[in-house]
């Protein structure tokens, strides 16, 4: 009796986690929101760098530059990437929401 409650009760979280009303959506909602954020964080820091840049004279901070905007895209690659292996890894392993929640942003 108590190893079929414990055999069923994953399955049962599975179904629990993606029969939940809104739960799925928002998850998904919420990484596109982040995802979005992180890009145009992306463009306004690429941006601002490349202006100070130009009216930067010392080789130290602009090399200081290049280093930020570098730092800034990738995190903005693994931003990108992060969602669609999740969605991959998830599906794979059987991980609950792997299913039921798709975290690829576009």
């Amino acid at each position: 009796m108590v190893l079929s409650i414990i055999a069923v009760q994953p399955a049962l979280a599975d179904d629990v986690l993606c029969d939940a009303e809104q739960l799925p959506d928002l998850v998904s909602g919420f990484f596109q929101i982040t995802t979005t954020l992180g890009i145009i964080g992306l463009v306004v820091v690429w941006q601002a760098d490349s202006l100070m840049e130009m009216f930067t004279a010392s080789p130290d901070q602009k090399r200081s530059l290049k280093q930020h905007k570098r730092s800034a895209l990738k995190s903005a690659v693994i931003l990108l990437v992060l969602g669609p292996l999740y969605t991959v890894a998830a599906s794979i392993m059987g991980l609950p929401l792997g299913d039921c929640i798709n975290l690829v942003p576009w």
